[in-house]
């Protein structure tokens, strides 16, 4: 049975950082149905390339808009992305943007949510059989001579927490907009006839600021000696 690991930063490795934001995004939405103006966390799609759409320009600034307008752009990048892609209010595309200082490990991130990996890394990773990593190109700036060449991972949203640790008063989604809200709760647990049975990295579908590393992900990190992650194991039910 597979074994499932949250990823997140480890503080005592890092070396370096970066101030960066994707190129284009959806805005927030303003919902005439439930009254929340809101938009998502942890959908970002850098591989997705918005500079040959003619609207191009409506992508660059971040707002929020009625729905119908927030559906009529979504409508306009869905072409694009990934087939299963949910596109919320908020996703974003393209590469980062930004400045980046220091030493820089295997694994960076951007407060647990962006993150960027060395191309020799992800290249060890890969050779060693780990499954479903995409790496990005960035457009981040560096003052240094010789910078390292950053990918950033596109890690997207599949499976979903259990229903068992989902407070029960969490109202069903908005009938419009597909809003949802409820805190993570501090002992996530995964559904695991939904996971993905081809990916070793991944967002969780419905709380995408989660990320999962299969135990193949894990032990492949750990015999590579790569730094700059800590690991927490997730039960399944």
């Amino acid at each position: 049975m597979t074994r499932y690991f949250r990823l997140r930063e480890d503080r005592a490795a890092v070396t370096a950082g970066f101030d960066a934001a994707h190129k284009w995004g959806l805005p927030g939405v303003r919902c005439h149905t439930c009254g929340a103006t809101w938009a998502s966390s942890g959908h970002q799609y850098p591989s997705v390339d918005l500079s040959e759409l003619p609207e191009c320009s409506e992508f660059e600034k971040a707002r929020s808009e009625p729905y119908p307008e927030f559906e009529r752009l979504r409508e306009l990048v869905r072409p694009l992305a990934p087939p299963q892609a949910m596109l919320p209010p908020g996703t974003l595309f393209g590469p980062l943007v930004g400045s980046a200082s220091g030493k820089f490990g295997p694994f960076t991130s951007q407060g647990d949510m962006v993150w960027v990996v060395r191309r020799d890394a992800l290249e060890r990773l890969q050779a060693e059989g780990v499954k479903g990593l995409l790496g990005c190109r960035t457009e981040l700036r560096f003052r240094q001579k010789d910078p390292p060449e950053l990918l950033e991972l596109q890690l997207e949203p599949h499976g979903r927490l259990h229903p068992d640790c989902i407070p029960p008063e969490v109202s069903p989604p908005c009938a419009t907009c597909g809003r949802v809200y409820f805190r993570l709760p501090d002992e996530p647990i995964l559904d695991a006839a939904s996971l993905p049975p081809a990916l070793d990295l991944f967002r969780v579908g419905n709380y995408a600021t989660v990320i999962v590393g299969t135990e193949r992900f894990r032990d492949a990190v750990l015999r590579l000696e790569l730094d700059g992650l800590t690991f927490r194991e997730l039960p399944t039910r």
